[in-house]
């Protein structure tokens, strides 16, 4: 007979928030107190709160394939995605409130998808390359863009919080839905495998001011109707989204590569003007006791090293990225066009070719900002040169044959250049001043304000004709410049056309989402989802009512499917030592009653659920338990919802069952379990005590061994201290089991406080 086996224990220092196996690995995500998280089993790593994240975690989601796990951050009101292996930040974006929930799904096999294999692997290799070229000059490494859009199959993160926030993001990285008409907090959430609804559970407050459990489906058939279509444009925006985070990486590369050189040449060069060229003793002095023979040599190198690394970054990374940029805005033009199949998901044709004309202008200002440094180059190694042969003039040296050849028009070139860049004292007042002198600087100022030296047009034969051109100067073929902004602005301008441009689709598919069912209940449950049988289920309790009976409501992923026997309740008051498969349960005895604390689907047929004796007064006995539902899920009585009432007040209706578990079951000896988390594929089990410190991981199908008796001698010698540490700091958690006030045990079983905001999507119970 199969047993609980004890594999692990730890004692925590900071309180546990949230934990989540791994869908398909030995590999649990705790979240604690502090803002850190950590992985442990397998290996054990974990991640501090920064800056950059945050510190307060309010709920955590493994993407389905294990090697992305999501987790929300509430005082930053962010989503950050981290790679399970590194423990590396991948990606991370706001959302408008605290995630309170969030479930990561991957849609079932279809077969209508099967041209997406095929069409995407051209598109795989040009990023596969991008990612390559963004890996030598940035800290993303080559393959971490492939990791986030995982296999070619689409995955999709729901987002839920406060004021009915829900959000779905295809790979975690694009929203492709912003619903609306939703009450309530989110407190847990679902799409089903196949697309066709979300199930969500919400605590809304009453006209009295008290918190109403309800249970809502919403139909999200254009999901499902829409698949391949949706896939397609969801890969391609996510693409999009890479390639936007790709160029800004670029421009922080080339910002850094002009600040750390050019910055000080500008300091020195402006001491050079605050001089002035005719102040003769002044500036001798400056040349050779500041800047020397020496240091003007090494300053020309280092600016040409310099201006060749952005020059580099502008061909290499800049171009190439806004090329590709607008080769898959294309792409997606013609997607729009395609209206019989890409309209009801809201591409907008005009918006997309607004995003590729902003996407056009950018790559002008790159091009303009490539000549401007070819020209500077030119000028700068001209005024230096001519530097240099008068510092080793006035320093009494050789000069060099080959420096000393000067034509009357090389000398007329530096005299225009230093009337260009130094004679215009009104300059030095204004902010930045240092780009009086350099001039690439200023395309890297990330202000609203013009160009302080734009680039001169008169004699271009281009934009003459342009001009003079009454068909091309308003031509819709041609991208506009914008001479007198920087390239940072016009970058901004780009992002602002594409982010519409992505933005409308989520809006469409938004609008599109209705509400099919709406149930009152009464307290904050669990759903499940069952993607064989294509069902949700929904695990609640309502301790007031009935404090030992568990109530399973299941609803079809279809909302246009009616589904008999919508509601059962299970009995708890039953022996320990029942035999499973007893079809009459055994009578109640006054030794033998439970309530549920927390439960979770271990499998398509199997409950996990911590159990507390109701009848020992010391409140410690605990047991770890699993139900086997497939005589309950196969009853014959019907219940007649009213729709008016809550569930609560319609209890007596409610067909009960009887459930025994026999040798499933194993007592917490010195841990006052509270919480539980589950993963039947590994089949492992994860218990937090109730002061959220102390956790224990069990094999839920090891073989029995004699070793096992004795494990809870093991755990003997830190019984009395543990369990005077659970006694003081587990007060107000069962005191809140009645409900009063949030962070309760009734908040705590939803929203996570042991097991997360926990959703459990399961064909093999992938448990988040």
């Amino acid at each position: 007979m199969p047993v609980f086996r004890q594999v692990g224990e730890k004692q925590l220092p900071n309180p546990i928030l949230y934990m989540a196996w791994s869908p398909n690995r030995d590999l649990i995500a705790l979240a604690n107190t502090s803002g850190e998280y950590r992985i442990v089993m397998e290996r054990v790593w974990s991640l501090l709160p920064n800056e950059n994240t945050g510190k307060e975690i309010t709920s955590l989601a493994w993407r389905p394939d294990g090697k992305v796990l999501a987790f929300s951050v509430g005082d930053t009101k962010q989503v950050v995605l981290c790679d399970a292996e590194k423990a590396e930040i991948l990606h991370l974006f706001p959302v408008e409130y605290p995630a309170s929930c969030m479930h990561w799904m991957e849609v079932q096999d279809d077969s209508r998808c099967e041209f997406l294999h095929r069409e995407d692997l051209f598109s795989f290799s040009i990023d596969y390359l991008v990612s390559l070229i963004w890996f030598i000059f940035s800290s993303l490494k080559s393959d971490e863009v492939t990791n986030l859009l995982g296999e070619v199959r689409l995955n999709i993160l729901v987002v839920g919080g406060p004021s009915g926030f829900v959000e779905l993001y295809a790979y975690g990285l694009y929203k492709i839905a912003t619903l609306s008409g939703i009450s309530g907090t989110c407190r847990s959430l679902g799409l089903s495998s196949d697309l066709k609804s979300l199930s969500v559970i919400t605590e809304i407050r009453s006209a009295e001011d008290n918190p109403e459990i309800h249970y809502i489906q919403l139909d999200t058939g254009l999901l499902s109707s829409c698949l391949p279509e949706l896939t397609k444009m969801a890969r391609k925006f996510t693409h999009i989204s890479t390639l936007l985070q790709y160029l800004r990486l670029s421009l922080t590369c080339m910002c850094e590569a002009w600040e750390e050189i050019l910055m000080q040449m500008d300091l020195r060069l402006t001491k050079f003007v605050q001089v002035r060229v005719h102040h003769i003793p002044e500036l001798q002095a400056l040349l050779m006791n500041q800047l020397t023979v020496k240091g003007l040599k090494m300053l020309g190198q280092s600016i040409d090293s310099s201006y060749s690394s952005i020059q580099k970054l502008v061909i290499s990374h800049l171009q190439s990225g806004s090329e590709a940029l607008l080769y898959h805005l294309s792409e997606v033009k013609g997607m729009a066009l395609w209206k019989q199949k890409f309209q009801p998901l809201g591409l907008d044709p005009a918006a997309i070719e607004d995003a590729i004309v902003a996407v056009g202008s950018f790559t002008l200002k790159a091009s303009e900002l490539l000549q401007v440094i070819d020209k500077s180059m030119k000028n700068f190694k001209a005024f230096f040169r001519w530097l240099y042969v008068a510092m080793l003039r006035m320093s009494e040296d050789h000069v060099p044959p080959e420096l000393n050849k000067m034509t009357q028009k090389d000398l007329a070139f530096v005299a225009d250049f230093l009337s260009e860049h130094f004679s215009n004292e009104e300059l030095f007042d204004r902010k930045g001043k240092y780009f009086n002198v350099e001039r690439v600087g200023q395309y890297l100022k990330d202000e609203d304000e013009d160009l302080i030296s734009p680039p001169n047009m008169e004699g271009n034969q281009w934009v003459t004709f342009v001009k003079q051109s009454t068909q091309l100067k308003d031509s819709p073929l041609l991208f506009p410049t914008y001479p007198q902004k920087s390239l940072h602005f016009v970058k901004r301008m780009m992002e602002g056309s594409i982010d519409l441009c992505l933005q409308k689709p989520a809006e469409v598919i938004g609008h599109s989402v209705t509400q099919a069912v709406c149930l009152r209940l009464y307290t904050v449950p669990e759903r499940w989802n069952d993607k064989k049988a294509a069902m949700h289920y929904v695990v609640f309790c309502m301790p007031e009512i009935s404090p030992s009976k568990i109530y399973i409501l299941r609803r079809a992923t279809d909302p246009n499917r009616s589904v008999p026997n919508g509601l059962v309740a299970l009995n708890l008051n039953a022996p320990l030592n029942s035999s499973i498969d007893d079809e009459t349960p055994a009578p109640t005895s006054a030794d033998s009653s439970y309530s549920c604390l927390d439960a979770r689907f271990y499998d398509d047929e199997t409950l996990t659920v911590v159990l507390r004796s109701r009848e020992d007064d010391e409140n410690k006995m605990r047991v770890l338990a699993q139900l086997h539902l497939n005589s309950v899920l196969s009853w014959d009585e019907e219940f007649t919802w009213d729709l008016t009432l809550r569930l609560e007040q319609q209890t007596e209706g409610i067909p009960v069952q009887g459930l025994a578990w026999g040798n499933q079951s194993r007592e917490m000896d010195n841990l006052k379990a509270q919480f539980v988390a589950v993963n039947g594929i590994r089949k492992v089990a994860c218990v937090l005590s109730a002061n959220l410190r102390h956790v224990r991981v069990f094999e839920m199908d090891a073989e029995e061994e004699e070793e096992e008796e004795e494990r809870a001698d093991e755990s003997q010698e830190m019984s009395s201290d543990q369990d005077k540490l659970e006694d003081t700091m587990t007060n107000q958690s069962d005191a809140g089991e009645g409900g009063d006030g949030a962070g309760g045990a009734e908040v705590a079983q939803v929203a996570g406080q042991g097991s997360g905001d926990i959703l459990d999507e399961t064909a093999g119970s992938d448990t988040l």
